[in-house]
């Protein structure tokens, strides 16, 4: 492996139609928000370079439709370093329904791509009140399909988004780190 491919990432970024898998990569990557949806077609990956601990991490986040092209999506999974995996707190049918088929993208993930890290992003915090969030529902989601974490995210606000993305690329960096052929 060359020094310059030793730490290239391809996470990929799966959940409904409408969660904000698309706002998530913006915010992240050009600190922006688009308010008005523009649904996803197929796929799209953005590139984006960090530095951890004086080495150049070279990232490409695919951002999988949720919705239509269904026939693609093992083509879209190759060769994922990890993903993570976005539904919405809202409190209408978006968020119950993207919330219930979290099992089946994670169904999906594992067959295409078996045992990578996964983070389950609980999008549109800002949306809703923290009070009403169905904590324990979510932590028996991530243990039972065995989750590395989950966060309350704001792509409108930037709210964890940088601590979420940050702590796969970081997981994925330091495996990398010390076990340099995985």
């Amino acid at each position: 492996m060359s020094h310059s491919d030793e730490f290239v990432y391809k996470i990929t970024i799966i959940g409904d139609g409408g969660v904000g898998k698309t706002s998530l990569i913006k915010r992240y990557t050009k600190d922006t928000f688009q308010k008005d949806y523009v649904k996803t077609i197929g796929a799209q990956f953005s590139r984006f370079n960090k530095k951890i601990d004086g080495d150049e991490v070279h990232l490409i986040f695919w951002d999988i439709a949720g919705q239509d092209f269904l026939f693609l999506h093992p083509l879209f999974y190759k060769e994922s370093k990890a993903c993570i995996i976005v539904f919405s707190l809202e409190e209408n049918d978006l968020g119950k329904e993207s919330f219930n088929h979290i099992k089946d993208w994670n169904k999906e993930l594992k067959k295409y791509c078996g045992d990578i890290p996964v983070v389950l992003f609980a999008n549109k915090v800002d949306l809703v009140d923290e009070n009403d969030i169905d904590f324990g529902a979510i932590e028996e989601i991530i243990s039972n399909h065995e989750f590395i974490n989950y966060f309350l995210t704001s792509a409108k606000t930037g709210e964890y988004v940088y601590e979420a993305f940050n702590m796969i690329i970081e997981l994925l960096y330091k495996e990398n780190k010390t076990n340099p052929l995985k």
